[in-house]
């Protein structure tokens, strides 16, 4: 996972600031995916505020993401200028301010050459309930640092490159460790999600599935019941991507050890080792997060559970549903020649529109792996026969007409979809 991506070695400084001693870790990045970030807008960015005497870093995920060789999706800065400093540098060099409802917590987004900037002034959280926190700014890079999560998301990289490392996330993310930063108590009751965020990263970083440090688990464990008050949409969003990262099984048992299960929505009495047996099969098959889920699920009063809690949408809460109801009673007849019939079948009679996505999906959760492949390629043959057809040669009775429609239907598919009108026809009997 880790890739050298250095023209340097790091330098670790001690620096004594107000009777602190602090340590700083510093090396240079030089790879291509750094400098790809270099583009004609925030070259400008970066020299508007060179010339203005404000820092501007690269700061969080990005700076992981660089460090793994990644090309970020998305990229963070940080300053020193305040957001009514950015904002009067901005409107002075005619560059447009969008979306800036942020700006209370430091945040102005910039657009610029057809790309937006979402600059954040350096801060301290003064005050948290768990959920929010009021901001004071500041200028002090390591204090930013410190209120962060997890060691791996507090680095900084200036734009020449030079890595600003003050809690070893650059260690972490060597050794393929998460951590939080400083107290982990502290951390999670500044705001609770961070339990799920930590499980989220830790499906992303670890390599082992069960390489957690043990004040870790208790900090989680003291602090779960906190996650009651978190709101089930942002919930949903860290929970996903857990069910979609490595060590899924193993992180969502962990929930259940850790008591974090109850306050999501989870199900209470969760089928733990059906939920290891479909991730194991699955998790190679882009299963969709509410697929590797439902295995939790005994009955579908887990799926209406889950979606009281959580606001799952529409789509994904009948997906639930669907593969509760139908994991043991839709699954291929190995006395058939071609055993995906029945699930073939299913998409023929079904009047849902999706009805071929939530069989694939079933596929997923089945692990038939070489069933979903070919049913992926499927293209859903049309009935050929209509009751206008039926009564051209001569049937004008509409039940009569109803009960040989599904006569020919199941005909049709018993020649695997292969009889065409006039073949069904032909076997119609008339007066």
């Amino acid at each position: 996972m880790f890739r050298r991506a250095f023209l340097s070695s790091g330098v670790v400084s001690r620096v004594c600031l107000l009777g602190r001693t602090r340590s700083l870790f510093t090396m240079q990045l030089k790879n291509k995916e750094f400098q790809a970030l270099f583009t004609d807008g925030l070259k400008r960015i970066a020299e508007l505020f060179k010339e203005n005497n404000f820092e501007l870093r690269i700061a969080g995920g990005a700076v992981r993401d660089l460090l793994n060789g990644k090309q970020p999706q998305d990229v963070d800065f940080a300053t020193t200028a305040t957001p009514d400093q950015m904002k009067n540098l901005f409107q002075a060099a005619g560059i447009r301010m969008i979306n800036n409802k942020g700006e209370k917590h430091g945040t102005i987004t910039a657009r610029l050459h057809e790309q937006n900037f979402e600059v954040t002034t350096l801060r301290i959280d003064v005050l948290t309930d768990g959920r929010h926190a009021e901001v004071e700014f500041t200028t002090d890079w390591e204090k930013d640092a410190e209120r962060r999560d997890l060691t791996i998301n507090s680095m900084f990289l200036g734009l020449d490159g030079t890595l600003y490392d003050y809690f070893d996330g650059y260690g972490d993310l060597k050794n393929r460790k998460v951590r939080f930063v400083g107290n982990a108590a502290q951390r999670i009751q500044e705001d609770y999600l961070r339990i799920l965020r930590y499980f989220r990263f830790y499906g992303r970083v670890a390599k082992e599935p069960e390489n957690h440090e043990p004040e870790t688990l208790k900090a989680i464990k003291d602090n779960a019941k906190g996650l009651g008050a978190i709101s089930g949409e942002r919930i949903w969003v860290e929970l996903k991507k857990i069910l979609t990262g490595s060590h899924a099984a193993h992180l969502v048992t962990l929930m259940y050890d850790l008591n974090v299960a109850p306050y999501i929505g989870l199900p209470i009495n969760g089928n733990l080792e059906e939920l290891k047996r479909v991730w194991m099969n699955a998790q190679h098959l882009s299963a969709k997060p509410v697929t590797i889920l439902s295995a939790l699920f005994r009955g579908q009063d887990d799926v209406n559970t889950l979606d009281l809690r959580l606001k799952i949408s529409k789509e994904e809460k009948n997906l639930g549903l669907f593969l509760v109801k139908y994991r043991r009673d839709l699954v291929k007849d190995t006395n058939e020649v071609d055993c995906l019939k029945p699930y073939r079948d299913f998409v023929i009679d079904s009047r849902e529109p999706d009805s071929l996505v939530r069989v694939c999906e079933l596929l997923r959760y089945q692990g038939e792996e070489q069933l979903l492949a070919q049913m992926k390629t499927w293209s859903i043959p049309r009935f050929p026969v209509s009751g206008h057809d039926l009564r051209k040669i001569g049937i004008s009775s509409g039940k009569e007409i109803g009960t040989m429609l599904q006569t020919l239907r199941d005909l049709w598919k018993k020649s695997s979809y292969s009889m065409d009108k006039e073949e069904l026809l032909s076997l119609v009997k008339r007066d």
